[in-house]
């Protein structure tokens, strides 16, 4: 009667395996398709970004370095997505060693795909607010190095945090086909201020800052052509209108997908991280690599001429790299 009314990760082993959530076969499967779709569609795009800007030499700039980056680690939250499926069903089947790999190389690519979002607003921020210093304050060099530094911190961070987890995998399960690990309350809090608090206030207030400068340009720009003709004021209106769409996509979709997850951490599960119970956030902190590449690289005309030079296989030609993309 028990087994009819819990299903087990382990029925072999009834005493040790841990209960799964009961769906209908459709249920399950909608999800799996989704989930996979996503995945998939997430590494698809961040993949025309990355060899959009490796090959055409037109787009080797400081910014795009900044949006290679970004792809980067979002490519690989696409393909760790596919793990994140196999827990959606409640049980872990890859062991207590790929476990805690999986969390420590999680966290290492989200928070470098965070931070590298930070060093992308402080580079619009300066090119709308500063444009005459620009091209000084905003160089290869410079973005190479915090492009580095947006890896090697999160990587050093964790490797700290799940110390213990590396030495005893599996030590914090309370049953077979769990994934669990624990981290300190203090490394928690500190992530969490590190990789959410500092990150979410920088992005909104350059963010509010590029918006107030852009609509001031847009209306001092109007008022030298006002009282020219009636058509001008309404482009002026559309451009406000654009100004402010293209920024608050980019601040709101970004609060939305991560907000769910890092109130998930404020409620104390961040010391606890059982991925079968927090499955819905994570995923949705993870749909944010999706839209990246569409909300930051499709507003670029370069993008979009790239991938029709891509899919048609044009790049396999001699001195592809060399097309003009601008």
């Amino acid at each position: 009667m028990i087994m009819e009314e819990t299903e087990l990760c382990f029925p072999q082993l009834f005493n040790n395996s841990c209960s799964r959530p009961k769906r209908t076969y459709y249920e399950t499967m909608i999800i799996y398709i989704l989930l996979s779709s996503i995945s998939l569609l997430t590494s698809s795009l961040n993949l025309l970004v990355i060899i959009s800007i490796s090959h055409f030499r037109q787009l080797h700039s400081p910014t795009n370095l900044l949006l290679l980056s970004l792809a980067v680690s979002d490519f690989l939250i696409g393909l760790l997505m596919f793990f994140q499926i196999v827990l959606i069903n409640g049980c872990w089947f890859l062991g207590d060693i790929a476990c805690v790999i999986y969390q420590y190389l999680a966290y290492i690519i989200t928070t470098a795909s965070v931070a590298t979002m930070v060093m992308i607003s402080i580079d619009r921020f300066v090119a709308i607010c500063h444009p005459l210093h620009y091209n000084t304050k905003i160089t290869q060099k410079k973005v190479k190095i915090c492009v580095s530094l947006c890896w090697t911190w999160p990587t050093l961070f964790q490797s700290l945090n799940l110390m213990e987890n590396f030495k005893q995998p599996g030590m914090y399960n309370s049953c077979l086909g769990e994934c669990v690990i624990v981290i300190n309350y203090i490394a928690g809090m500190a992530d969490l201020i590190l990789s959410f608090v500092v990150p979410i206030t920088i992005i909104v207030v350059l963010y509010l800052r590029i918006f107030v400068v852009a609509v001031s340009h847009i209306r001092t720009k109007h008022s030298h052509t006002a009282g020219l003709t009636l058509h001008g004021s309404v482009n002026v209106k559309k451009s406000e209108i654009k100004v402010a769409g293209s920024l608050g996509v980019v601040v709101v979709v970004f609060l939305i997908c991560v907000l769910p997850y890092f109130c998930v951490t404020l409620t104390g599960q961040d010391t606890l991280l059982n991925a079968s119970s927090s499955a819905f956030v994570i995923c949705l902190f993870y749909f944010n690599s999706c839209l990246n590449p569409i909300v930051y690289a499709f507003f670029y005309s370069w993008f979009r001429k790239s991938v029709k030079v891509i899919l048609t296989l044009r790049i396999l030609q001699r001195n592809s790299c060399d097309i003009n993309m601008l």
